[in-house]
């Protein structure tokens, strides 16, 4: 990836918890359209942050390879576990569930992956990190606490969490060749047709007249904020530094949400959201102080992608 985006550990840092920050703000807006097309308002977000991805590219020159062989079907594993599965998880999942639930699924991410993301880049875990993630978990629980929720409701946060871990581990194996920009294109364009054929099925080619006007603004800051932006930001970390590491900065997700939760009602934050929100930072800083460590002193990391320059 070439530079603009930030450069090094430090840098990748920033990418990851901006690219997570955006995610955090789809919690929110997701509650906003319960009621819409779903399948539908998904095909029409995908399809603009598509077409918006591939304009950025081509203006700023960055390189977009063609895949080829098995990169197409890690491409459909991200885009059918990570963008479809994923969204209709979070969207139904907060029909049965306040966010708070949603939320702490979400929580677990960083442990998962820092578990499975360096087995996947054929390295073992490292214990700082495994150690980071369970305290950003923690913090986590803390800001989002307990929430209304179902069986329903917990089946489709157990499902959030599932393609959460997904939607990074997947894009690994071909992050090395293809780069943030085309994996992040292609996994949305093939979302894009997923949800477009799910919609036509489902809801009917009429759906579309459906969609409201607030309807259409969701899809918009999904598609720019949420996919276009969040997509690139979050894969040119995994890149640099790893899927375990990355994985840390998941946990501001729920604050974010939390936080747009607090820009919504106004209602003023709780000591334990307080107290939740110093756990995570700390968290994040105790994987990347136990990884720079080992990195000055030439022990292996948790195997960052390599991203062509």
């Amino acid at each position: 990836m070439g530079g603009g985006l930030g450069s090094g550990g430090g840098g990748a840092a920033v990418l990851a918890a901006a690219g997570m920050a955006c995610v955090g703000s789809s919690v929110a807006v997701s509650e906003k359209i319960v009621d819409a097309p779903l399948f539908t308002l998904q095909a029409l977000r995908y399809a603009l942050a598509a077409a918006l991805l591939l304009a950025l590219a081509r203006v700023m020159g960055r390189p977009l390879p063609v895949p080829r062989g098995a990169e197409w079907g890690w491409l459909a594993g991200v885009a059918a576990t990570g963008l479809v599965l994923f969204n209709v998880a979070v969207v139904r999942g907060v029909a049965h569930a306040e966010p708070a639930v949603i939320g702490v699924a979400i929580a677990s991410v960083p442990v998962v992956l820092a578990v499975v993301g360096p087995l996947a880049a054929g390295a073992r875990p490292v214990r700082g990190v495994v150690l980071a993630a369970v305290v950003v978990t923690v913090g986590v629980a803390l800001v989002q606490g307990g929430g209304r929720t179902d069986a329903a409701g917990v089946g489709w946060a157990v499902l959030v969490l599932a393609t959460e871990c997904a939607f990074t581990l997947l894009a690994v194996p071909v992050l090395a060749r293809l780069g943030p920009w085309a994996v992040s294109l292609h996994a949305v364009w093939i979302g894009a047709v997923g949800f477009g054929l799910l919609g036509l099925v489902v809801e009917g080619p009429g759906a579309v007249a459906a969609l409201r006007a607030d309807d259409l603004l969701a899809a918009l800051h999904l598609a720019v904020v949420v996919t276009a932006l969040a997509f690139v930001l979050w894969y040119s970390a995994v890149g640099r530094i790893g899927a375990g590491r990355a994985g840390l900065f998941t946990g501001v997700v729920p604050v974010t949400a939390a936080a747009g939760g607090v820009l919504l009602t106004g209602a003023v934050p709780s000591p334990a959201v307080w107290l939740g929100t110093a756990v995570v930072g700390a968290g994040i800083a105790l994987g990347s102080v136990r990884l720079d460590r080992r990195a000055g002193a030439g022990s292996p990391m948790s195997s960052p992608v390599r991203t062509s320059p």
